[in-house]
């Protein structure tokens, strides 16, 4: 064999000796994540109820709702920050993706260099003691992605992205909710303040009756004080009502992200009737249906990506870098065939000895999995955990409501029977307006249970995903 043939045989011997010290740190091929697949929920018995639709508010087929929540989720600084995150994430995307491709520099110098006297070509050798040095031309490179690093890297910019975007789904749903809810929390004060000046003016007329029976010395004069003491308790929860509905639009405001005069009109109106049972498999299809889950699954994803990039730091580099240009110390001559200058390397980046860099970043990125499959189950038990609490308090409420329902005839009937003694002449009105008294609170327990029913609606449709599913593509 040629001393030249030896030579490339030793270069290439040392090349796989090197390449197979630098893989025998190289940690094992993990296997595949295991994630659970069905929420830990149990069986509600659905039985045929739909899905949340992705504009899950119009079903209450309120007008100024819908305007309301379409400001909130046009204007709102919460969201604005979910879309900043969501804009950096895919610039991140961007740049993960212009590292992996091939680079192209334009390339211009002029240079001017003088000589020194004590230099290893001294001036009075060469004849001149200062030249000149222009260069032109292109500059390639290209890292050889042979074992997936670059594209690893890229998939793992992607599902952090898509982790954003899951992410900015479910800060909107919260959004939309909460404008739903402080709405109809106003609504709801508004028809309560209307029982409870109803119940004022009762209170109103038995205090007149109870002023007459005194002047005609029927009753004692303390008792006009009773009167004075109903009065102020009714007149009490009438300023609490009408503080609780400002501080409703107040909120609604903030969640808006303008001034309350920006605000439409808001007009009294009856609270929605809501019901209706549960959809099937909710324990299994709710993984798909809730956005915050969703982006937990992402960021598993990504951390896997990441690990398996930094599994591929175990690995040689190989890079090859290309020159297309010329040189010349007299400009005139630059642009001549004579100048050119073509250059073309290779490089193999070998990691042999790094302190344990490489397998400590491949811990941390082992870690990371493990701490965003922790995130996800806690992620995926409040979920369940939500919607559980929604279903079980919506029953709840349903059989309260039924009782409620019954006091409510039961006082309305004792009124019709109290409005016959005071024809008979066997009672005064008294009786008859303390059975409208209790006929008014019946009325305001049942507003308020089905305020709270509303409410309840509300968070269910949000529990249940708000009308999101991860199975439509994802741009």
């Amino acid at each position: 064999m040629s001393a030249k043939g030896s030579w490339k045989s030793s270069l290439v011997a040392l090349a796989v000796s090197l390449s197979l010290a630098a893989c025998a740190g190289l940690p094992p091929k993990p296997g595949p994540t295991d994630v659970p697949t069905v929420a830990p929920l149990s069986d509600f018995g659905g039985a045929g109820g739909a899905w949340p639709t992705e504009q899950w508010w119009k079903s209450y087929h309120d007008a100024t709702l819908d305007q309301l929540v379409d400001m909130a989720l046009a204007t709102s600084p919460t969201l604005a920050t979910a879309r900043a995150r969501l804009h950096s994430a895919r610039q991140s995307v961007r740049i993960a993706g212009a590292q992996s491709g091939a680079q192209v520099d334009a390339v211009a110098d002029a240079d001017r260099q003088r000589l020194s006297d004590s230099g290893l070509f001294p001036p009075r050798l060469l004849g001149f003691s200062a030249y000149n040095l222009y260069d032109l031309g292109l500059q390639a490179s290209y890292d050889f992605d042979w074992w997936g690093k670059q594209k690893d890297t890229v998939e793992s910019a992607m599902d952090e992205a898509h982790a954003s975007q899951a992410e900015r789904t479910a800060a909107a749903l919260i959004l939309a909710s909460s404008v739903t809810d402080a709405y109809f929390a106003w609504q709801a004060d508004q028809s309560r303040l209307e029982l409870v000046r109803e119940k004022e003016a009762t209170v109103l007329r038995q205090g007149a009756i109870m002023a007459s029976r005194i002047r005609a010395q029927l009753e004692a004069g303390d008792e006009v004080h009773r009167t004075d003491a109903d009065l102020a308790a009714v007149r009490e929860q009438i300023a609490g009502l009408e503080g609780a509905a400002n501080l409703q639009v107040v909120a609604l405001a903030g969640l808006i992200g303008r001034s309350q005069a920006e605000l439409p009109a808001l007009t009294m109106r009856p609270l929605p009737q809501v019901g209706g049972p549960l959809p099937d498999n909710v324990s299994i299809d709710l993984i798909a249906r809730r956005a915050d889950i969703t982006a937990s699954r992402w960021r598993i994803e990504a951390a896997e990506r990441t690990r398996d990039s930094a599994r591929a730091e175990f690995y040689p580099d190989i890079s090859i870098n290309a020159l297309i240009g010329v040189q010349s110390v007299d400009i005139g001559s630059l642009l001549k065939y004579g100048s050119r200058v073509p250059q073309v390397a290779g490089a193999i980046h070998l990691p042999i000895f790094d302190s344990g860099r490489l397998k400590a970043r491949y811990g941390a990125a082992q870690s990371a999995i493990e701490s965003a499959v922790a995130s996800y189950q806690e992620t995926l038990v409040g979920a369940a955990r939500d919607v559980a609490t929604q279903a079980a308090t919506r029953a709840q409420i349903a059989s309260e409501r039924a009782q409620r329902v019954a006091a409510v005839d039961a006082a309305q009937k004792l009124i019709v029977s109290a409005a016959a003694r005071v024809r008979q002449g066997v009672i005064d009105s008294r009786a008859e307006l303390t059975a409208t008294e209790s006929w008014i609170e019946q009325r305001d327990a049942l507003l308020q249970l089905d305020a709270e029913a509303l409410s309840t609606d509300i968070g269910l449709q949000r529990a249940l995903g708000g009308g999101y599913e991860r199975t439509k593509a994802t741009p």
